[in-house]
């Protein structure tokens, strides 16, 4: 594979009702969605109503949100930071112990590994922009038809609030959606999906300690690893089935 460009990543202020959040490291493509996703997940937002208007000055780098309410500055500003791990670093708000605070998850919607490592493949190849570098992230939602939006940025979770940021804004509903990402599954990731109501995650790579933790105690359905033939089950609350055949690399953790 020619691989014909770099990833790009610039610094985005984000700036609401007219206070800085913070500086964001991330790839110029869907920041409506990422702004959207980001205020959802970090509960500036509940609904996509609330946001009035929404001004991008791709100069100065900057992204201007009005809300329709005014939020507590003071009661956001001294909660403490939690700076995201890995590239296109970002900012969340929320500890592990306000995330174990979030509502639990619940959805009847079932699925069997074959289809997830089968919705990964076609995750993997409408991912443009990772194809055309070799260095970006994705996230994906699998609607329950089978249907597949993809968003990529820089950053992993950047890219997970890109996905929520467009599912808010499309009114999807999450017991309908299947979650899929190309990053580590760490807390602040677990803690976007938990927030918008996601139960099923699914990664190419690794869960952290944490993030199983969490995931166990929201009731969300954890899958790693998955590749091929091959995926590794975190955590089961009976909505992902296994079919793989004893040959492939199944580990129930």
């Amino acid at each position: 594979m020619n691989r014909k460009g770099c990833p790009d990543e610039y610094p985005i202020t984000l700036i609401v009702n007219g206070f800085e959040i913070a500086v964001f490291q991330l790839t110029k493509h869907d920041l409506e969605d990422w702004t959207y996703g980001y205020l959802f997940s970090e509960g500036f937002i509940h609904f996509a109503e609330e946001i009035r208007t929404i001004y991008m000055n791709e100069e100065m780098g900057t992204i201007q949100v009005e809300l329709c309410t005014d939020f507590d500055s003071e009661q956001w500003f001294t909660k403490k930071k939690h700076y995201t791990a890995g590239c296109g670093r970002g900012v969340t708000f929320f500890s592990m112990t306000d995330v174990k605070s979030f509502d639990k998850v619940h959805s009847l919607q079932t699925y069997s590994l074959s289809y997830l490592l089968k919705k990964r493949s076609e995750f993997a190849q409408n991912s443009p922009f990772y194809l055309e570098t070799g260095g970006m992230h994705g996230a994906c939602i699998v609607d329950k038809d089978g249907t597949i939006t993809v968003r990529e940025d820089i950053g992993r979770h950047n890219a997970v609030d890109k996905i929520i940021g467009y599912a808010l804004r499309n009114h999807l509903l999450p017991e309908n959606l299947i979650l899929l990402t190309t990053g580590r599954v760490s807390y602040e990731m677990l803690s976007k999906a938990a927030k918008f109501g996601f139960a099923i995650i699914g990664s190419r790579t690794a869960a952290t300690k944490q993030a199983i933790q969490l995931a166990k105690y929201l009731n969300i359905e954890v899958i790693g690893y998955l590749r091929g033939k091959m995926a590794t089950t975190y955590t089961t609350f009976g909505r992902v089935t296994n079919d793989l055949n004893e040959s492939a690399a199944l580990e129930m953790l």
